[in-house]
């Protein structure tokens, strides 16, 4: 059998572990699997993050750092009708709600806590 690659699996860095776990599990239904030290492990279906808190010196809020990825989904509208109650309180500019790309993806995206740019989408049509 051919080896075969299974999933991309980002590691995201955080100044408190303990709210990205939190912002994860609450707002976007994320389980978490496993955590020690300054390390998280979450999972939600198949895609899973690895949550790394770094210094709080470090300023993960500046463009050049800006960090992002892309979760593909199956129904992208009722995905975000199950999570919009958890994210309709974060600050304007943090979530973007369902639209069509010129690329024929339909999308909507999610600042987590700090400022990691998530996307998710599926195609359109």
């Amino acid at each position: 059998m051919a080896p075969q690659c299974k999933q991309i699996t980002p590691f995201v860095p955080c100044t408190d572990l303990g709210a990205q776990i939190a912002f994860y599990r609450d707002r976007l239904g994320f389980v978490l699997g496993f955590q020690a030290d300054n390390y998280a492990f979450m999972r939600r279906e198949q895609v899973a993050i690895r949550l790394v808190e770094v210094d709080s010196s470090i300023d993960l809020h500046t463009p050049e750092r800006e960090n992002s990825f892309y979760i593909d989904v199956e129904g992208l509208d009722a995905l975000y009708a199950q999570l919009e109650p958890g994210l309709a309180d974060l600050p304007e500019g943090r979530v973007r709600a369902p639209f069509d790309q010129a690329y024929g993806q339909r999308e909507f995206h999610v600042i987590d806590e700090d400022c990691t740019l998530i996307f998710f989408g599926e195609p359109v049509g």
